[in-house]
């Protein structure tokens, strides 16, 4: 409270002395400096609350989290010892300041110079070749270390051991390590197995436009550096040496889920087989694509990707079944700590589950947090929430940094962050004091559907931002779909499955693929129904990384802060939607390969121009405009006029963006187009900004705006841009580069949609 008195107060000396000479004619001074007083130090008292002991943890996550966030945003390559020196001294620094007030922030600040080391050690340590141009007829050896079951082809990885060219260069041959090849459905050879085969190679493929997903960064980390298909029959060879341990896991493990879904297939078939099998292995790359399609249009995709939901049912199950179970026997209740047993054995069956399903990002999460409950009971310890969330975000991004800008990480921990929030602040919805038991046994449901529909609800809007972000959709209902499936899902298929998997030994395991069937059914005609709803499709433009990053502040600090102040977050939160909503569109995008190009005409959408069919790069560029054309859609040339000598098409402000394929193109679209794009060598003194082939492969996709009568590149390999998985070589000068002004920073943001993630031929 500030006193008006013979001294001055704080506030007082902010302004001039004049006006405290007439503070008698400004009463309102008075009242708005002791508010100002109140307010900071009301601010500063809940400050204190959240610097508590034990708040900090999780806090040292998120920090982690953004020291690696921060490394994937550089446009060259750290180098490393001054990245290990550097979080060193902060690390000393941080514990050197212990006792210090400011320790919380120096910490914070260590955290995330060790995430950004981390990353750095992990590029630095898995480095390897990424092959730089396309190879035909190429000779590969080595063993099948994965197999994946496509809808219309099936894909494997080789682990390298021979790699011949087809012809005698003088070229240097990057180092390959690991090839994914496609091949014709059925033919994919066993994991495990040696061979060899002939395959034409392609480097990785990166994004579709700038900002978007970047395949080849996902693929290096896999330690695989370049993709292609199978030329010819593919031959099984003696295998020269043992293949190691790892590869008698990989194995081990692919043989028991190829067990479990060929017993599926005895009874099932379909869909309703492909979703079984990938609740119970993690396989799901034989769904369908329309059902696939359906399952994420009307929010249900979350159950197809193994994660807590899962991990909660098995151990869940496991732990309580058996505690029951050893209760039977009294001799054992009595003596013995039976709950601490059951703990121990509903952990190996999570850990069973975890490197059956393949242990991608999201069950390693729940996995972690499963442990970690577990272990509490093993040790009677109550688990911390937050603490355990932070325990496994630290641990996979300790052992996986590159996670951390992977759609399966980001909503996933989103989605548990927000529903440990809800829990940590939960209360009863409904009492049952003082009611009868029927009365009871009906509130008790009626809290149950409460607390799913608050659930879905939770989840669905921490998860908004990402699923905008990288699949360009919303899911507006979410609640309702989650509401009608996931009790069936709960309660008939996973305890299905679950039971099918113990009976297989014993051969009793078709009724439960039966009643997983019916329970499936059940999902996939709730999907499809909500999918046909009136605006059931939530399109959603493409945006940048900031409203990303502000959503993402927004969730955490409303999530993580215990005071009244955590509802600052819904300022973030605001104005990156905001932000989101006003992000400019691309005018023109080209594909890397120059054979695909979309210009926007006067009504807003795109017009196409192909010299090659590429609905993968047509889809892509549809989803992040939020056009619900499809790829084959007849109305995406309209506008676009193609001959032999090649295709054009107006743009909005009247000029001409063409496709050059004949050298006597030129002549014409020197004269009068705007931007040409060619796989040829193009005049000197031609005035159109100028795309050849070797400039695509120097810059990747481009997205052109038109600003100030001239046109701002957007590259996904911007000038001075090289890591590991997208080096970009020397720009050559082009005489019309006069006319392009680089952007300070990028636009946009996109990436494919969901069921592009892992295209075709990659």
């Amino acid at each position: 409270m500030v006193q008006w008195g013979r001294g001055r107060s704080k506030v007082e000396t902010w302004l001039p002395d004049v006006a405290w000479r007439r503070r008698r004619d400004w009463p309102w001074l008075d009242r708005a400096g002791a508010r100002a007083v109140r307010i900071a130090a009301w601010i500063k008292s809940q400050l204190v609350v959240e610097a508590a002991q034990g708040r900090l943890f999780p806090w040292l996550a998120v920090a982690f989290g953004a020291g690696i966030a921060t490394y994937f945003a550089a446009d060259r390559e750290p180098i490393v010892w001054i990245v290990l020196l550097v979080a060193a001294v902060f690390v000393v620094a941080a514990w050197l300041a212990r006792r210090s007030r400011y320790f919380a922030l120096a910490a914070l600040a260590a955290a995330a110079a060790a995430g950004f080391a981390t990353a750095s050690l992990k590029t630095a340590r898995i480095e390897h070749g990424v092959l730089a141009r396309p190879m035909f007829a190429v000779t590969l050896a080595g063993f099948i270390e994965v197999r994946e079951e496509r809808e219309r082809s099936d894909r494997f990885v080789l682990r390298l051991d021979r790699f011949e060219p087809a012809r005698v260069t003088t070229d240097t041959l990057p180092k390959l390590e690991r090839v994914r090849l496609s091949v014709k459905k059925g033919t994919a050879p066993a994991v495990g197995s040696y061979v060899e085969l002939k395959a034409r190679l392609s480097p990785p493929f990166t994004a579709l436009r700038p900002g978007g997903y970047d395949f080849a960064r996902d693929i290096y980390f896999q330690r695989i550096g370049a993709s292609g298909f199978v030329l010819g029959a593919i031959k099984p060879l003696a295998a020269p040496e043992s293949g190691g341990w790892w590869l008698g896991y990989a194995v081990a493990i692919n043989s028991m889920r190829d067990a479990i879904d060929a017993r599926i297939r005895q009874t099932l078939s379909g869909d309703a087989r492909a979703i079984a099998t990938a609740l119970l292995t993690g396989k799901r790359d034989a769904i369908t694509s329309p059902v696939n399609e359906a399952m994420y249009v009307s929010g249900l995709g979350h159950i197809l990707s193994i994660s807590g939901y899962h991990m909660a049912l098995v151990a869940g199950a496991v732990f309580f079944v058996l505690r029951a179970l050893l209760a039977l026997i009294p001799s054992l209740t009595v003596g013995f700590p039976i709950k601490k047993w059951a703990a121990a054995a509903a952990l190996v069956a999570a850990a069973f589950y975890l490197l059956l399903s393949g242990a991608e990002v999201a069950t390693q999460r729940s996995f972690l947090m499963t442990a970690v409950v577990l272990i509490g009971v093993m040790v009677d310890r109550r688990a911390i929430t937050f603490r355990t969330l932070a325990v496994a975000a630290m641990v996979v991004m300790l052992l996986a940094p590159e996670a951390v800008v992977h759609p399966s990480f980001q909503m996933s921990f989103a989605a548990t962050l927000g529903l440990v929030a809800l829990m940590d602040r939960d209360r009863p919805l409904f009492s049952t004091a003082d009611h009868s038991g029927a009365a009871r046994a009906a509130l008790w449901g009626a809290r149950e559907v409460a607390i799913l529909a608050l659930a879905s609800l939770i989840a669905g809007l921490a998860t908004m931002p990402y699923a905008a972000f990288h699949f360009h959709r919303a899911t507006p209902y979410g609640l309702v779909s989650n509401l009608l499936a996931m009790p069936i899902v709960s309660g008939v298929v996973m305890p299905a499955g679950l039971f099918g998997l113990l009976a297989m030994p014993f051969g009793f395991d078709g009724v439960f693929w039966r009643l997983m069937d019916l329970g499936i059914g059940w999902m996939i005609s709730v999907a499809q129904w909500v999918a046909a709803l009136p605006g059931a499709v939530g399109r959603v433009s493409a945006f940048g990384m900031l409203p990303l990053l502000l959503a993402t502040l927004g969730l955490i600090v409303i999530a993580l802060m215990r005071t009244p102040l955590r509802w600052c977050g819904a300022l973030p939160i605001l104005i990156g939607a905001a932000l989101a909503l006003v992000t400019p569109q691309p005018d023109v995008l080209i594909a890397s390969d120059g054979q695909s190009v979309a210009v926007r005409g006067s009504d807003g959408k795109l017009r196409f121009m192909q010299t090659k069919k590429d609905a993968f790069a047509v889809k892509d560029w549809l989803a992040a405009d939020a056009d619900a054309r499809g790829a084959g859609d007849a109305t995406l040339a309209h506008g676009a006029r193609c001959d032999a000598a090649g295709c054009a098409v107006r743009t909005a402000n009247g000029g001409y963006v063409t496709i050059a394929q004949r050298l006597n193109a030129f002549a014409d679209d020197c004269a009068k187009a705007a931007v040409i794009v060619t796989a040829l060598p193009p005049p000197a003194g031609c005035k159109a900004l100028v795309f050849g082939q070797d400039r695509l492969n120097e810059t990747g996709s481009v997205a052109l705006y038109v600003r100030d009568g001239a046109f701002v590149v957007d590259a996904v390999k911007p000038p001075g841009s090289s890591r590991p998985w997208a080096r970009r070589a020397q720009a050559t000068s082009d005489s019309n580069d006069a006319a392009v002004r680089q952007p300070t920073s990028r636009p946009t943001d996109a990436t494919p949609s969901v069921d592009s993630l892992s295209p075709e031929d990659q």
